[in-house]
């Protein structure tokens, strides 16, 4: 159990563009790209830092990459497990 936990502490709840990137396979600048078009979930900004909910990023990869809209109503409507 206490290796469970420390796993829990070393995962980041917040990830920076090069993560998601990473998580989705495509380079940083597509991240951008997509981010402007409102392809992924709307990033959290932390004290002049972008950042996105790794559980929403997951999340939103199950659910089959929605478009923002799409993913937004989503969420509001419980119809995905994040």
């Amino acid at each position: 159990m206490e290796s469970k936990q420390v796993n829990q502490i070393q995962k980041p709840l917040a990830i920076p563009a090069k993560e998601v990137a990473r998580l989705l396979g495509v380079s940083l600048r597509q991240v951008w790209r997509l981010n402007a078009m409102a392809k992924l979930p709307k990033p959290l900004r932390l004290n002049g830092s972008v950042r996105w909910c790794l559980k929403e990023i997951e999340a939103f990869i199950e659910a089959g990459a929605p478009d923002r809209a799409s993913w937004e109503e989503m969420k509001t409507s419980g119809s995905h497990n994040g």
